[in-house]
């Protein structure tokens, strides 16, 4: 599937030793996947677990979005909600979204936006960090996003609100971290990464999909799903 300015994706480098076409286990930047897999998460109840846990076993999407208050991960995320389990389960796929904010935040983004797919927090960030995920952004070209239906004035908007109507004002994560997306394992096998220079910059859902070998999803005729 084409898109007319696509995301600068990470290629993944292969290793001498890996020219028997298994996939990588060293990051681009030089980092071990094995070092990384032993950094915490929390789950919704805030059991903390190992990130390794998610991709030992089977084939995992992973997704690492901005803070929960961001409308870009929030609209980003109700388009994720969209790709049925059935999909997943035909590829044998998990599909995971990874945020940054304390895990008593978990509950909330999900019953917003409609996510009942796999969802954890690295509070410390130790995990994006290793991961080399960006703070700050750039916009080296016209950022667009097809999953981002408000523009900046109206989402930033709703995002004030959903902070100030909060129990606690907080960004729900540091506003500057930027996410990414990853297909990962079984074991500790790197297959696809990609960074976000930006808020808009995440790679469009049926891009990720193709990548994993999932179907893809006509989000132009999935239910919507209305924010009040």
């Amino acid at each position: 599937m084409a898109f007319p300015q696509p995301p600068v994706t990470q290629q993944i480098q292969r290793d001498p030793l890996k020219q028997t076409g298994l996939p990588a286990s060293r990051l681009p930047h030089g980092v071990e996947l094995a070092e990384v897999a032993r950094c915490k998460l929390r789950d919704r109840a805030g059991t903390r677990l190992y990130f390794g846990d998610l991709f030992q076993k089977q084939k995992t999407l992973l997704v690492f979005v901005r803070h929960f208050l961001c409308y870009t991960a929030k609209e980003y995320v109700e388009d994720l909600a969209k790709v049925p389990k059935s999909f997943l389960l035909d590829a044998d796929i998990k599909l995971v979204v990874i945020g940054q904010s304390s895990y008593q935040h978990i509950e909330p983004f999900c019953r917003l936006t409609g996510y009942s797919h796999e969802i954890y927090v690295d509070p410390e960030r130790d995990i994006y960090k290793k991961l080399g995920m960006k703070r700050g952004e750039t916009f080296p070209i016209s950022a667009q996003s097809p999953h981002v239906k408000s523009n900046v004035l109206s989402g930033g908007f709703k995002s004030f609100w959903r902070a100030m109507t909060g129990p606690v004002f907080d960004f729900q994560g540091d506003p500057a971290q930027q996410g990414g997306s990853l297909i990962l394992g079984p074991g500790n096998n790197l297959h696809f990464m990609h960074l976000d220079r930006n808020r808009l910059d995440h790679m469009p859902i049926n891009s990720l999909l193709e990548q994993a070998g999932v179907q893809i999803v006509d989000f132009a005729h999935t239910p919507q799903i209305i924010d009040v």
